[in-house]
């Protein structure tokens, strides 16, 4: 039997959290305890099982390090189908040792769908598939908060391959966070909001400064101001999940202005709950899965003035509907 050892300065028999009966409590304006809601669902993954690969998981809902594959490769369909369902089940997947050259980066990408073209930021060399983000002394990261890709198209991206090509030894992680976790944890108030609503999305807001004057209107033409709903549902795993980043959601759609502005500060603080996230840190030739619609990301801007690239291919997606 362990020993206890009185003091005349300890009054407490219990844990704190002993004594209190909710079990998520508003503190100044931010709900606080226990995120019960994750439970059945880091259960689940728990029990997954791969034929073609090993996994290791990282957050409680979402995250998992794929090891036994080698993307420099032809994968074999069978392979391709699974890492494809590891991303439905994880939301982002990651890969380390990837020393893919451009081509095969397109190349695996293209295993997964139509490759996008992005309009607003440069493509590598020879491969318009592929978006570069060198970060530098002279370019600073402004990719350090929470949104999902593109939202602005008409058919916003299904997912993105990253590839490490040169990075930081200690900063420059992404984190990524679940957002059928973010749903599925709103309040009954919220939910019911984001369910019965939808939201304008607009291009002008990230990349309007690289558009000339004489060009807005053919801009515009190609990609107008698009509608989708606070919380589709995913076409691959029929959950619902929340749909709301104010880099591209210009406003909430039947409410006033005052209103949309206080919901999109409210649904996009979602994402801040640790509990729902998982973080990786990026060595040279690690690769990065995303579902774009399953979670969120963030590229932590913390390593100024050093060097940063990655390339980046995304893959043409389907319309959001609920």
């Amino acid at each position: 039997m362990q020993s206890t050892t009185a003091h005349s300065d300890i009054i407490a028999v219990k844990d704190p959290s002993a004594y209190i009966t909710k079990d998520r409590q508003t503190l100044r304006g931010k709900r606080v305890g226990p995120i019960l809601h994750l439970a059945d669902e880091r259960a689940r993954l728990a029990q997954l099982t791969w034929n073609h690969f090993d996994i290791k998981r990282l957050g409680a809902t979402i995250g998992a390090e794929i090891s036994g594959v080698d993307l420099t490769t032809n994968l074999p369909q069978p392979v391709i189908d699974d890492i494809r369902q590891a991303l439905h089940e994880y939301k982002v997947i990651f890969f380390r040792n990837q020393p893919v050259t451009t081509q095969q980066h397109v190349d695996f990408a293209a295993r997964f769908g139509e490759l996008e073209i992005h309009p607003f930021i440069p493509s590598n060399t020879g491969q318009p598939e592929l978006v570069r983000f060198e970060k530098s002394f002279d370019v600073k990261g402004y990719e350090n908060t929470w949104h999902q890709d593109v939202t602005w198209r008409e058919c916003p991206s299904l997912g993105a391959v990253l590839h490490a090509i040169h990075v930081p030894e200690s900063g420059g992680d992404t984190l990524f966070c679940d957002m059928y976790a973010a749903y599925e944890g709103l309040t009954d108030e919220q939910r019911e909001f984001v369910d019965s609503h939808d939201a304008e999305h607009d291009f002008v807001q990230s990349f309007g400064k690289q558009v000339a004057p004489d060009q807005m209107d053919a801009m515009r033409a190609k990609y107008p101001v698009v509608v989708h709903p606070l919380a589709p549902t995913h076409a691959a795993t029929g959950r619902k999940y929340l749909y709301c980043n104010p880099v591209f959601l210009s406003r909430i759609i039947g409410v006033d202005e005052a209103e949309s502005d206080r919901w999109l500060t409210e649904l996009w603080r979602e994402s801040d709950n640790v509990e729902y996230q998982c973080r990786f840190h990026w060595e040279p030739d690690s690769i990065a899965f995303w579902d774009n619609r399953a979670c969120q990301h963030y590229a932590s801007s913390d390593y100024w003035p050093e060097i940063r690239i990655m390339e980046r291919a995304s893959i043409v997606g389907g319309r959001p509907t609920r």
